[in-house]
């Protein structure tokens, strides 16, 4: 087995991990704490349904190769059920011991029907025989004589019980609990608040739906199965079509995880193998006994209880970029220097407001963008069809391959089109995932360009949640770029060299090696030589292999990596100078930022791309170089100063495990990144507010 690569799923495991240890942190306020037990728990049922699911694939399929770190398939799943069996207990032991107890001290319980008080019990038993039974549909299933199988719903809790009617006749019969039915429901007396669960109120309550028949034994259990499954569009030729039934296609897809409460007896698993398989899909390794809830993830809702603000971290408010005001145009602003925005610490309303503006400004000829993953109700989307509805020529490429998006981006792509925007269902064979919006306007009798670039997507949503860089500019040069880059992946021709922006396939992952490759022989020289890199995830062998050999060259590296890290850092063998760090906290650090130190003239770059090969070989993505000052410097900035954070930061080791930053000693100052940046950001919006209000000036005569 290798020894100079860390696995990649084991590597988000240890992500995931923590994760869940910020969930641990007692000053942390307690349902602040609950959200990350949610957020880790949601991430899980992602790895089953990608990476699990991809890999039982590849296992029925007879692959036998073996992935970076040197593991076979076959070594690799039974790698991660070993591990995650672990996860499972610290979920359980967490919850339990953790934060259930000091949920009670603030008068929070999870309770049973049983401990309600006799009202409570009876307003909710008409909460069920009203509101939830009418929409409950029991699924019966004899594995002697039913030679057609139900279909189990994925993701949602589904009950499992032999009933005995009066003949003395046993069945089995299976209850999901739809989606649309509350995972929590709430009884409170004075300042006392009971949480009961759907599975509990269900469960009391069950009886009702089996008049005269007794219920001999009863759990409840939640599969999961392989999501991935994608679209080969090689020679599609309906391609929303053929996305669609892609999408039903995981509704029925190979189960890869059953999770159950480990009371539940043998006979009732039996009966579960029974049912959910028909080739021997289901054995033993896809069995997870769970002591404790299922589907934590619904424990998000509990984070976000009304009424109690005082449990939650105080909120953060994105503020206002100091670069705009009302009184000028987006255009005029971005005309006048290039705007650098570090959301969500800067709101993202200025490029909304972008494209808002340019949807009736009378000077805008044609608006292009890509879109991978939108908000439900998007303003984007509402500018992009009031623009077309305008006369103006807009163009953009809905990527239908975005996971879990698809669906979204298909009915959104549907309303865009009806509207009269020209639809491009993404590249052929690659996934489109750079961040561009390009607005063509016509001043004077002349073209002007105006361009955001970014590492985000076009979502409202998540730019209130991810750390994502923004760069306007209004530059010859990046607007000559992105009309060819346009015209390209619109037009299905070869995607040439560009004089700004770095596209991939085609130029990233070169340009990446070959500055990589410069500052170590910088260093071989004795010149000061430095790399600082932030970036979501780090898999792609050529670029681990160039950061191996920069290191053995006396190259100072600085990695700050979400999530997969399949870089051996601190290596004394392979990467003695190299450095990484994970920053957890509220925001998800989702900005990808490159600085080279160039012999004293730093070269910086923001990209939609992760440092992996999917991103840099198998979809379109670009690279932005920023070549203004005081972006350069404010980049540099949030690049550095993770390396300072001792509150939120954690070490990763050689072994791909990590460890949280060292607490700072008593004369050392605590720092916290992205409170930092948020202070920073509240601080200028005040400077600029002040500066308003003792700004005077005069009425001038009509």
């Amino acid at each position: 087995m290798s020894t100079s690569y860390i696995n990649r799923e084991l590597s988000w495991i240890e992500f995931n991990q923590r994760v869940l240890i910020e969930a641990e942190r007692d000053d942390l306020p307690i349902l602040e704490r609950l959200k990350f037990l949610a957020i880790a728990a949601s991430n899980l049922d992602e790895f089953f349904q990608v990476r699990v699911g991809g890999l039982s694939a590849q296992l029925q399929a007879g692959s036998t190769t073996k992935d970076l770190s040197g593991m076979t398939t076959v070594e690799l799943l039974l790698a991660i059920r070993s591990r995650i069996q672990i996860m499972y207990t610290d979920f359980s032991d967490l919850l339990d011991k953790q934060l259930t107890p000091k949920l009670a001290k603030k008068k929070i319980h999870f309770s049973k029907i049983s401990e309600l008080t006799h009202t409570q019990a009876s307003t909710l038993e008409d909460k069920f025989n009203h509101q939830i039974s009418p929409i409950l549909t029991p699924l019966a299933f004899d594995n002697e004589h039913d030679t057609e199988l139900p279909s189990l719903p994925a993701q949602q809790i589904i009950f499992i019980m032999t009933l005995q009617d009066s003949k003395q006749e046993k069945r089995t019969v299976f209850l999901p609990i739809p989606s649309i039915v509350d995972r929590f429901h709430h009884a409170s007396e004075g300042d006392t608040l009971n949480i009961i669960s759907a599975e509990e109120l269900v469960g009391a309550n069950i009886h009702s739906l089996f008049p005269e028949e007794e219920i001999l034994d009863i759990s409840h259990f939640r599969i999961t199965r392989n999501e991935d499954i994608i679209l080969h569009d090689d020679d599609a030729t309906d391609i929303a079509g053929e996305m669609a039934d892609v999408l039903n296609q995981r509704k029925f897809s190979k189960i890869v995880r059953l999770e159950i409460p480990a009371s539940t007896s043998e006979n009732l698993i039996h009966n579960i193998c029974d049912v959910t398989q028909t080739e021997k899909e289901l054995h033993e390794d896809h069995i997870y006994r769970i002591h404790g809830p299922l589907n934590l993830a619904d424990f998000m809702s509990l984070a976000f209880l009304p009424g109690y603000d005082k449990l939650r971290a105080v909120g953060w408010k994105p503020q206002l970029s100091t670069s705009f005001s009302d009184d000028k145009s987006m255009f005029e602003t971005i005309a006048e220097n290039d705007v650098l925005l570090y959301h969500p610490y800067e709101s993202f309303e200025p490029v909304i407001r972008l494209i808002e503006e340019a949807a009736t400004d009378p000077y805008t000829l044609a608006i292009k963008q890509v879109l991978y993953r939108t908000a439900d109700d998007s303003r984007i989307i509402d500018a992009l069809i009031r623009a077309a509805k305008n006369g103006k020529q807009v163009t953009v490429l809905v990527e239908l391959k975005a996971r879990y998006d698809e669906a979204q981006n298909l009915k959104r792509a549907d309303e865009l089109q009806r509207a009269g925007v020209q639809i491009v269902y993404g590249v052929k064979n690659l996934k489109t995932h750079a961040k561009i919006l390009l607005i063509v306007r016509n001043e004077n009798g002349q073209i002007k360009r105006y361009l955001h670039l970014g590492t985000g997507n076009y979502n409202e949503s998540t730019a209130k949640i991810y750390t994502d860089a923004s760069y306007l500019t209004a530059k010859t040069g990046y607007g000559a770029d992105a009309s060819i880059f346009f015209n390209a992946i619109t037009g299905r021709s070869k995607l040439t060299t560009l004089k700004k922006l770095i596209p991939a396939p085609t130029e990233m992952k070169r340009a990446l090696i070959s500055k990589i490759q410069r500052e170590a022989k910088r260093a071989k020289q004795g010149q000061p030589a430095q790399i600082i890199a932030k970036v979501n995830s780090l898999q792609d062998k050529d670029i681990i292999d160039a950061l191996y050999a920069a290191s053995a060259a006396g190259v100072k590296i600085q990695l700050n990596i979400r999530g997969i890290c399949c870089l051996k850092a601190g290596d004394p063998k392979l990467s003695a100078n190299i450095e990484a760090v994970s920053i957890i906290d509220r925001y998800l650090e989702h900005a990808r930022i490159f600085y080279f130190h160039k012999g004293g003239s730093p070269e910086l770059f923001i990209a939609s791309a992760d440092w992996m090969t999917r991103n840099l070989e198998k979809r379109v993505e670009l690279m932005i170089p920023i070549t203004d000052d005081d972006a350069k410097r404010r980049l540099t900035h949030i690049l550095k100063s993770a390396f300072e954070d001792n509150q939120n930061a954690h070490v990763i080791q050689s072994d791909g495990s990590s460890v949280r930053a060292k607490s700072p000693k008593a004369k050392t100052k605590q720092f916290r990144l992205q409170a930092s940046l948020q202070k920073d950001a509240e601080e200028a919006a005040n400077k600029n507010a002040q500066r308003s209000s003792t700004t005077f000036e005069p009425h001038k005569p009509l």
